[in-house]
C-alpha cells in the first residue's frame, strides 16, 4: 500500500509531469540551453586542441566536462526553482497547502522533478558530445555518480535559498532564479583550477563543493587519479549548506503562512 506521504508526492509531481507531456516546446526549452552551452564551448575545445598540440585532448576534456558537469548543477537548480514559481504563476500554492500537503513533501516533490528536468535537459547533450566531439564523459568511470550527486545536491541548496527569498520578497526575488548560480559560477572552478584566482577570493571557491568537484575532475582527466580530499570537502560542504538551505526556507515558510503570503505572492 503506497503511503500517504508518498501519494501527496507523486500528486505534485505528476501535475508537473502531464504539464511537459502535453507540451513540446516546454521539453525543447530543458535541452536547448545545455545542448548551444555545449555547442558553444564545444567549438571553443576543438580549437584549442588544434593549436596546442598533444595536450590539447585533455584540455578538450577538461572543457567538456566542465560544460557537461555544471549543467547538472544549473539544470538541478533551476528545475527545484521553475517548479516553485510555476505553482506561484498558477496561484496554486495557497491552495497545495489547503490540503494535508507538509513542506518537507512540497521539497521532496520539487527535487524529484529537479531530477526528471535535469536528465531530460543533459541527455542530449551529453550525446552531441560524444557525436561531435568525440568526448564520453563516462569514461570518468564510477566516481562520475560521486561527481553529479555532490553539484546536484549543491544545486539543490541554492535553489532552497532562492525560494526562501521568493517567500521573503514576493515576486521581486523571482529574478533570483536566473541569476544567483550564474554569478557563483566564477568561482566555482568550471573552466579553470582555483589557483588562478586571486588570493582574496580563493577561500570563497573553497567554500564552494563545485570547486572541489571539478578540481577533482580535472586531477582525473590530467592524471588518472581520484582526488578523495576534495570528494570529502565536497560532501561536507554540500551537507552544511544543505542543512543551512532547509532550515532557512522552514523558518521563511512559516512567516509566509502565518501572514498569508502564501496566497497573495506572485500578485
Amino acid at each position: 500500500m503506497i503511503r500517504p506521504s508518498a501519494r501527496r508526492i507523486w500528486g505534485l509531481m505528476y501535475r508537473h509531469l502531464v504539464l511537459y507531456r502535453r507540451s513540446w516546446p516546454r521539453l525543447l526549452e530543458l535541452a536547448y540551453w545545455p545542448t548551444l552551452t555545449l555547442c558553444i564551448w564545444g567549438f571553443t575545445a576543438s580549437f584549442f586542441a588544434s593549436r596546442v598540440g598533444s595536450a590539447g585532448a585533455v584540455i578538450s576534456g577538461m572543457l567538456l566536462g566542465g560544460v557537461l558537469l555544471w549543467e547538472i548543477t544549473l539544470r538541478s537548480q533551476m528545475g527545484v526553482a521553475i517548479s516553485f514559481l510555476e505553482e506561484i504563476w498558477s496561484r496554486n500554492l495557497g491552495h497545495v497547502f489547503v490540503s494535508p500537503l507538509r513542506p518537507w513533501e512540497l521539497l521532496a516533490a520539487l527535487i524529484a522533478m529537479s531530477v526528471v528536468r535535469m536528465l531530460i535537459g543533459l541527455l542530449p547533450a551529453v550525446l552531441l558530445a560524444w557525436v561531435l566531439y568525440a568526448f564520453n564523459v563516462f569514461t570518468l568511470g564510477p566516481v562520475l555518480i560521486l561527481f553529479a550527486l555532490n553539484l546536484m545536491a549543491m544545486g539543490w541548496w541554492v535553489a532552497l535559498g532562492v525560494v526562501s527569498l521568493i517567500l521573503r520578497h514576493g515576486a521581486g526575488a523571482e529574478a533570483l532564479a536566473w541569476s544567483v548560480l550564474f554569478a557563483l559560477t566564477p568561482f566555482s572552478a568550471v573552466y579553470y583550477p582555483v589557483a588562478v584566482l586571486p588570493e582574496a577570493v580563493r577561500p570563497l571557491a573553497l567554500a564552494l563543493p563545485a570547486a572541489h568537484v571539478f578540481e577533482g575532475m580535472r586531477a582525473l582527466l590530467e592524471h588518472g587519479t581520484i582526488a578523495w580530499g576534495h570528494m570529502a570537502w565536497a560532501s561536507g560542504l554540500n551537507a552544511l549548506w544543505l542543512g543551512a538551505a532547509g532550515v532557512l526556507f522552514m523558518v521563511q515558510f512559516r512567516v509566509a503562512r502565518e501572514r498569508g503570503a502564501l496566497l497573495t505572492i506572485g500578485e
